[in-house]
């Protein structure tokens, strides 16, 4: 067993039996569901859309190598810098220089899963680079030096209670329950560092290829202060994330939010085409933008597969999940937790260490039925499975197993062969550690469906006799 998946059922078992976490969640995500189904009361057909979303994305990631040449093209007219990182050690790398170059010490960051992904804070800090996360949620976390715990409410797992203990111990404030009296503590520390720092780092929601730009979507500003201050601006983003047009954006910032948390549309929406041009009074310096593949085109290069690569990361299928909400975010221990996660995860961070998300799954296809671009997530991760047996990444016992189980279907005498009491001694041995620790213990029934068949022959033989 690797290390990765002891570590997740331990930590899985640990949190479906903590009730104060299950509580937190079911409340923080039950008022997240009473906001989405208001706000897809916007929508006149809000299967059109998606259908509409779905093909846009599938257009673009079919000409994935032309729009992301156009987009490197046309930014750089207005001065950009585009990078192309094919892991993430090359993208680390690629900030290196350019932390050294500007002699940089501060850094505010806006939320950016790619940042997460690549493990950048870690890498910064190790370098004596003060980093300091802007969103709410992602400072949260990181003053209790904790992963983000959801795509897109990084601090989803913690009570209001849990901020102010919180904020007491490491900002020596006074502990209170006005969560506006904890939001302006964060933001009083952080306007600070805004004008301070020398670079600022984002993600981007979306690449736009016709203009040459990326894209930012948020509720607090932070990104946009991330942007203008700073003298140095780096935008770090999968290269998936590309939309053909800018008149495409009409249609995924409303699915994004709405599907994400409820909204008609997000407080600020950005599209930053470059640095800070020669007329114009704010912005950076310099720009650079990292494409970051990082797995991206071994998954591009699945064609039963590549619809992944769809996703906006608006969280819905998280919220969805019945799985997600019972184990909850961390316990992934992977960037991209829940459903979409679980597909993705393994082509990023391999496939044998991480294959054990796609099994974390029931299958009920809720994820599938609320994804805004209609990827068929269930589909994927079964298709993950199937990758699994077929490279021989699950124990050689599990394989004999089902050899066995399947000749054994395959041939009625062999399943009658034995009877009822021996079946199920057989079947308590077996699932004793996994399924028979938490269930009754399964009982197979003591006469087979063929001998009820035969019997029911029989008797109705007697009947018309």
């Amino acid at each position: 067993m690797s290390k990765t998946l002891s570590r997740f059922q331990k930590e899985a078992e640990a949190k479906v039996f903590d009730e104060k976490h299950r509580r937190t969640i079911r409340f923080n995500m039950g008022k997240y569901e009473q906001a989405v189904q208001k706000g897809l009361q916007q929508y006149k057909d809000h299967e059109l859309a998606r259908s509409r979303a779905a093909y846009i994305k599938q257009e673009a990631i079919a000409h994935l190598d032309d729009l992301l040449v156009q987009f490197e093209q046309n930014i750089t007219k207005r001065g950009a810098k585009v990078l192309w990182a094919d892991t993430s050690k090359t993208a680390l790398q690629y900030i290196a220089e350019i932390f050294e170059k500007h002699q940089a010490k501060e850094v505010v960051k806006s939320k950016s899963m790619a940042t997460e992904e690549i493990g950048l804070n870690e890498f910064l800090e190790e370098r004596q680079v003060h980093v300091y996360e802007t969103d709410l949620g992602e400072f949260i976390v990181q003053l209790a030096g904790q992963k983000p715990y959801h795509i897109v409410t990084p601090a989803m797992h913690m009570s209001k209670e849990d901020i102010s203990r919180l904020f007491s111990e490491k900002l020596h404030i006074e502990p209170t329950d006005d969560a506006q009296a904890l939001t302006h503590a964060a933001r009083r520390m952080l306007r600070e560092k805004y004008v301070s720092a020398e670079v600022g780092i984002t993600g981007a929601n979306f690449i736009i290829a016709d203009i040459g730009g990326i894209a930012i979507t948020e509720n607090e500003g932070n990104a946009r202060l991330s942007v203008t201050f700073p003298k140095v601006h780096i935008a770090i983003v999968g290269l998936e994330k590309v939309l053909p047009r800018l008149e495409d954006l009409s249609l995924f910032w409303p699915l994004l939010a709405t599907s994400g948390t409820g909204q008609h549309l997000t407080v600020y929406n950005s599209v930053i085409t470059g640095p800070r041009q020669s007329k114009e009074s704010d912005g950076p310096e310099e720009m650079y933008v990292i494409l970051l593949d990082n797995g991206r085109t071994e998954l591009l290069a699945d064609p039963a597969k590549r619809q992944a690569l769809h996703c906006i990361r608006c969280g819905a299928c998280l919220n969805a999940c019945p799985v997600y909400k019972n184990i909850g975010g961390h316990t992934y221990g992977s960037t991209y937790s829940g459903p979409i996660g679980s597909v993705i995860t393994p082509y990023f961070k391999g496939m044998k260490d991480y294959k054990h998300l796609s099994y974390a799954s029931s299958l009920c296809g809720a994820c599938s039925s609320v994804c805004p671009v209609k990827i068929e997530i269930h589909d994927l991760l079964l298709l993950n499975r199937k990758s699994a047996v077929e490279k021989k990444l699950v124990p050689f016992a599990e394989r004999m197993a089902f050899k066995l189980w399947k000749k054994a279907m395959l041939n009625r005498r062999l399943i009658d062969m034995w009877g009822a009491g021996i079946k199920n001694t057989v079947l308590r041995r077996v699932f004793k550690d996994s399924w028979g620790r938490y269930h009754t213990p399964i009982q197979v029934a003591p006469r087979s469906f063929k001998q009820l068949w035969q019997e029911r022959i029989a008797n109705a033989k007697k009947t018309k006799v």
